[in-house]
């Protein structure tokens, strides 16, 4: 709503603006040694007017705020209901989950912690990690909106109680590494103005649900947050590979000492056939001289 009074403000501003210059000129002509005649003036200004489409423009300028105006009345019509809040937080979930993650490394509404089913996770080497996108929109719009001082520590208080009973739960729910997940889960506030109360106000409630398990995310954090999760997957592929590689090179070094090791049975053969060889050889070349020292009988006539 306050972007759309803005915009507005904006448009009348200009308006203001350009008749104060037309007024300025229509004086300073008015005033002029050698002034125009007023009726030529006014028809030149119109002219012109009419040749920038002014009024075109700043009807169609209106027409689009008075668009905005809708889609901000529906968007907060939209937030107040607790449903339709839901469904807009893990809608708003699944994109940012799409935008960062390969489809292969997140889940929406799956049955993922024994019997609980939260809003998302995100599967990583070390489990599961669970989300939850659920927050206190009523709580903290009744602090926000409130005027007197008792009135606007009562709605704080409120709740901040209500963000420690769905951190609490959340920590119950899904921070359960036995059942398969990892030792921390999300919590998702996709409003900044929310996230940014809790940074600055309740830091201390955060910071010691930290320390059980629970991290609350906005969208602006929570990118970051996926983008490591990402990383962490991805160099557990490549560690996993790598491993995978030096398996196999022992393997081929296994096989390369067998072959080693039956060439070098091969090769003492082949030295102890070759010594056999040559023993045969010096046998024959004695057998052959002598039987060359053999006289041939001489033959009578």
């Amino acid at each position: 709503m306050a972007t759309t009074e803005l915009l507005l403000g904006g448009i009348l501003l200009g308006v203001a603006a350009v008749f104060v210059l037309l007024l300025r000129v229509y004086g300073a002509v008015s005033r002029a040694s050698d002034p125009v005649d007023s009726d030529t003036l006014t028809a030149a200004l119109s002219r012109t007017l009419s040749e920038m489409e002014f009024a075109e423009q700043v009807s169609r300028i209106a027409d689009r705020a008075e668009e905005i105006q809708t889609v901000h009345r529906d968007l907060d019509r939209m937030l107040r209901a607790p449903r339709e809040r839901g469904e807009f937080g893990e809608a708003q979930l699944e994109v940012m989950l799409s935008d960062h993650l390969p489809p292969d490394m997140y889940g929406i509404r799956e049955q993922v912690v024994g019997t609980k089913t939260p809003d998302a996770h995100v599967s990583t080497a070390d489990g599961i990690v669970p989300i939850d996108s659920k927050f206190s929109l009523d709580r903290y719009e009744a602090y926000r909106d409130a005027e007197e001082p008792e009135a606007k520590a009562r709605h704080k208080r409120a709740f901040r109680a209500a963000v420690g009973d769905q951190l609490a739960k959340i920590e119950s729910d899904y921070v359960r590494p036995a059942a398969g997940t990892t030792d921390f889960a999300f919590a998702y506030i996709p409003s900044e103005s929310v996230y940014y109360h809790l940074v600055s106000e309740e830091y201390d409630l955060l910071r010691e649900y930290t320390k059980r398990g629970v991290q609350v995310v906005s969208p602006l954090t929570f990118g970051h947050k996926l983008e490591l999760l990402k990383a962490g997957v991805q160099a557990q592929k490549l560690s996993e590979e790598a491993q995978d590689v030096l398996e196999r090179l022992d393997e081929l070094g296994a096989r390369f000492e067998a072959v080693e090791d039956e060439w070098s049975t091969l090769e003492t053969h082949l030295t102890n056939a070759t010594k056999k060889a040559d023993d045969v050889d010096r046998e024959l070349d004695r057998v052959r001289t002598a039987f060359d020292r053999i006289e041939t009988p001489a033959v009578d006539e």
